[in-house]
């Protein structure tokens, strides 16, 4: 019993674990807000509170809202930033690719743990988040 599902796993984790590796066809745009930390709901911001010092992805819905948060992790200086680079719907999801941004040449620093981390706020489409 146990050979046979060592060999289905064995299948399953050589095939992908069933994912298509294409990428996925876009559908269509998503509005969305970057939110500044009052407006995000406590819930929420004791739940970023508690996860800000490790890399983090996390989504949380509310009052008919999707909230879909990036963390980064500690920094060693200030002066960092994130970027959405795209967010838009595919036919069976929501798809979200980030990109933290260091200092910039020249830009003054101080050094000090940050932990950047971005909040977006948008309709809840009652639709999975895919983070790339």
């Amino acid at each position: 019993m146990r050979k046979g599902c060592l060999l289905i796993l064995i299948i399953w984790i050589l095939t992908g674990c069933g994912v298509s590796t294409q990428d996925p066809e876009r559908v269509g745009e998503v509005d969305f807000t970057v939110l500044d930390l009052e407006k995000v709901p406590e819930e929420l911001r004791n739940v970023l509170e508690e996860k800000k010092a490790a890399p983090f992805k996390v989504t949380y819905e509310d009052e008919g809202y999707l909230y879909i948060c990036i963390g980064y992790g500690e920094q060693k200086t200030s002066g960092y930033s994130i970027i959405v680079e795209d967010l838009y719907l595919t036919s069976n999801a929501i798809c979200v690719d980030t990109e933290l941004l260091g200092p910039g040449n020249g830009e003054e620093t101080t050094e000090a743990t940050t932990c950047p981390y971005m909040v977006l706020k948008l309709q809840d489409l009652e639709m999975p988040v895919v983070f790339e």
